[in-house]
């Protein structure tokens, strides 16, 4: 039986800000009933101070996915949407004095939740979840291999049985369980080799960051007409031109830093800087 702090214990049986904002300014929902978890999350900002004013959320999942939304609502009014962007999945956890690890899951869901409630706020294209960034390793919960080894990197994940308990990849069936080892594996070996400071041949800058655009940047660009190729790498600097209809969106610069470029540092490296033609 797991054990529950008596903080998760209170936001279980008195959730916090339960609901819905009418007519919210920012908005997103994660997860799947049919999968066992869903949230949805809504916002009131002030758009003087890009300050969160309100926020309220209806969740369907157990007491640590009640508990992980209730405490993620308190802990981000009156921040700024800059402020609330830091917040990760152990801010949560930590919040509430601890959740299982079998159920750190829950504060993951409410990490991704509001990460894509800023981003729809911001203009910034995000996908939904039955068609999330890469390619899907876990069949029973649509987990993709993006999300797992983002999972790993954040939270230092080290065996199969732990990105389970932060993604629930492979808490199904568990026919990807090998897949899942050998992204670990790969995942471990690079951070170990990153640890280390061994830097980067340009060759391998431009393989991972051309592989980055072909999984996650380009399909996602791709949904409102546009893409982008790789035009070069000078050192730490990645020069990239949008092509089709991006090459012409008065938004373009905010896509190039508020999308293309976090996703370049995230699955590629954080010392990159991303320029346009």
């Amino acid at each position: 039986m797991w054990e529950y702090t008596d903080k998760v214990k209170e936001h279980f049986i008195n959730p916090r800000n339960v609901g819905e904002i009418e007519n919210p300014d920012a908005e997103a929902m994660t997860g799947s009933i049919v999968c066992g978890d869903a949230l949805k999350l809504t916002l009131r900002i002030d758009k003087a101070t890009d300050k969160i004013i309100d926020a309220k959320f209806k969740t369907f999942g157990c007491a640590s996915a009640i508990a992980s939304s209730s405490i993620l609502t308190e802990m981000i009014k009156g921040k700024t949407l800059d402020e609330a962007a830091k917040i990760t999945n152990i801010d949560i956890a930590q919040e509430l004095g601890g959740l299982p690890e079998e159920k750190m899951h829950c504060s993951v869901m409410g990490m991704e939740t509001l990460e894509k409630a800023i981003n729809n706020y911001r203009g910034i294209k995000t996908e939904d979840d039955e068609h999330d960034e890469g390619t899907i390793i876990c069949k029973c919960f649509g987990i993709t291999d993006t999300k797992i080894k983002r999972a790993i990197r954040e939270n230092k994940l080290k065996t199969v049985e732990e990105v389970t308990f932060y993604t629930k990849a492979g808490g199904g069936c568990g026919a990807c369980k090998v897949k899942i080892e050998d992204i670990l594996n790969e995942e471990l070996a690079e951070m170990e080799r990153e640890a280390k400071n061994a830097p980067m041949t340009t060759v391998q800058k431009i393989k991972k960051i051309e592989e980055a655009l072909e999984k996650v940047i380009n399909p996602m660009l791709r949904s409102d007409g546009g893409s982008c190729r790789l035009v070069d790498v000078d050192g730490n600097k990645v020069i990239i031109e949008f092509k089709g209809a991006c090459s012409a969106c008065a938004s373009s610069k905010n896509t190039l830093k508020g999308f293309v470029e976090p996703k370049i540092k995230e699955l590629v490296s954080n010392d990159l800087e991303v320029v346009g033609v």
